[in-house]
């Protein structure tokens, strides 16, 4: 089953560290990244620009409203994503722990829904 596991920062806590410290962990999340690859379990990453670059889009009664950076207040941001192959959601928490992230936000991890069954569910 996939799973996405949603990385949140709080960029208080990782602009406090050193620079060459960050460089370690992203160089230590890279190389891990890559050996999950490798492995077949890892199937997408990406890290994501600063919020103040986002715009989030609402449609209401037919009208279009476009708002500068990420909707919700939070002092999390979502900073980037991993997507996953694990036999079960218990399985993907423990990748999730691998990741330094964790330690400055939180990673969700959430099952993938089945689109093939939603397209066939939904006559698509």
């Amino acid at each position: 089953m996939k799973y996405l596991l949603l990385v949140y920062i709080d960029h208080e806590l990782l602009d406090a560290l050193p620079p060459e410290e960050y460089a370690r962990h992203m160089r230590d999340c890279i190389r891990h990244a890559d050996r999950m690859q490798a492995q077949g379990t890892l199937l997408g990453s990406n890290k994501l620009e600063a919020p103040a670059q986002a715009r989030t889009v609402r449609v209401r009664q037919g009208r279009a409203g476009v708002f500068d950076g990420p909707f919700a207040e939070t002092k999390e941001v979502l900073a980037g994503y991993n997507l996953i192959e694990a036999g079960s959601l218990e399985e993907a928490v423990e990748i999730a722990k691998a990741f330094p992230w964790a330690r400055y936000g939180s990673m969700e991890v959430r099952p993938v829904a089945d689109m093939d069954a939603e397209r066939e569910r939904v006559g698509a």
